[in-house]
């Protein structure tokens, strides 16, 4: 089969060669007037040598998202199928069969898709007008591969508007109830697929909440940017004293009332400003033998990451401060901009600040289940410490 011909600039081909799935605008020389918007390209280099095969969108910054380096290899609904149904094996292979990812975009070779299972009910999510293109063969897919109860698609995204897509969130097959159960390692949790955020429940944190079990048992636990409360619960059942759990959304708080009366465990909740709620109990004394900081992103472009790294850093030195000594805090970032090292230096500062030796005791990514392409960009985007505040 014949395609339109992207021809790069003369050494823009590198970054491709060895493993990057984005092309920029800037990195291409010309295109063929045949090439359509959201359709597939050949990529060529300045010498007219084959280089990968992808989708194109001349409306975006990020021109064409590579999909195969395989010149003979086409691509149409039998690839999506494949594609999809390597991913769920890999996903079964790590052990994962009730909630998990089973697509994660540049990881799986499928750039602009997300599918998450939730037991019997699907959620996906499509950011790019190439993928777009795809949407019914994916979701035939996604029926007959696991019959679900239901699929919700979660258009509902910003960055969709930058692909000349429309935002929306919308059930497209079967019937989705209100909240959805999950089992999530000792916690039966609900989630909102249609409304909640990302799409519906923060899957990527499944595993770092399971390791909680060491640090929890007799501590007072303070839960912050809860969300559903997915790390307060787990504290709880893992033999917390006491768990608060904070967020300035009363819909989550909710929620996590709503998951603790599930699982049986006592929690309180608190509607407030995190950094508000901190120097408030800094200033008051209050002290917890386990503090969680998981903060949604604060730099979500290389030019916020200055102010970013300065709000993660007065947060986390709160989080010190509120940690009683020989106390653990498990602190994260979900900024993509904010590296691992980075984020290691601001912790560390910050604990150099306030007078408190740590000891790290754990380094957190994302669950297994969204496994970090590191050719890539962005693909690792969630790193964690566990430490004891000395």
């Amino acid at each position: 089969m014949e395609y339109g011909k992207v021809c790069l600039r003369r050494g823009e081909e590198t970054d491709l060669r060895r493993g990057g799935f984005w092309i920029y605008d800037n990195e291409i020389d010309w295109y063929d007037d045949i090439c359509p918007a959201g359709g597939i390209v050949d990529v060529i280099d300045s010498r007219r040598q084959f280089v990968a095969r992808g989708y194109f969108n001349p409306r975006s910054k990020i021109t064409v998202r590579v999909l195969t380096r395989d010149p003979d290899e086409v691509i149409d609904a039998a690839f999506f199928r494949r594609r999809i149904e390597a991913a769920w094996a890999f996903r079964r292979q790590l052990g994962f069969s009730d909630a998990c990812r089973v697509v994660f975009g540049e990881s799986d070779g499928l750039p602009g898709l997300t599918v998450d299972k939730f037991g019997d009910y699907l959620s996906f999510q499509i950011v790019s007008l190439g993928m777009e293109q795809w949407k019914d063969a994916i979701v035939e897919t996604l029926i007959d591969l696991f019959h679900p109860a239901a699929i919700c698609e979660r258009g509902d995204v910003p960055v969709r508007e930058k692909e000349g897509l429309p935002q929306a969130a919308q059930v497209i097959y079967g019937t989705l109830p209100e909240l959805v159960r999950l089992r999530e390692h000792d916690a039966w949790l609900y989630a909102d697929l249609l409304h909640g955020q990302k799409t519906g429940h923060f899957l990527d944190q499944q595993e770092n909440r399971g390791r909680l079990k060491p640090y929890a048992p007799g501590r007072t636990v303070l839960d912050l940017c809860c969300h559903s409360g997915g790390f307060g619960i787990h504290a709880a059942l893992y033999g917390a004293q006491s768990v608060e759990c904070v967020d300035v959304s009363e819909e989550a708080l909710a929620l996590v009332r709503k998951n603790a009366a599930e699982n049986g465990v006592q929690v309180t909740t608190t509607c407030a400003n995190v950094f508000d709620l901190v120097k408030a109990y800094d200033e008051a004394g209050r002290r917890f033998g386990l503090v969680i900081c998981d903060p949604p992103a604060f730099a979500k472009s290389r030019k916020a990451l200055e102010a970013a790294y300065r709000g993660y850093k007065e947060l986390n030195l709160r989080c010190l401060r509120l940690t009683e000594p020989g106390g653990f805090l498990v602190t994260c970032s979900c900024s993509q901009f904010m590296t691992p090292p980075l984020f290691e230096k601001m912790l560390t500062e910050a604990a150099g600040d306030v007078g408190r030796p740590i000891r790290l005791i754990e380094t957190l990514i994302q669950s297994r289940d969204h496994p970090a392409c590191l050719t890539a960009e962005h693909a690792l985007y969630l790193k964690g410490l566990i430490v004891q505040v000395l």
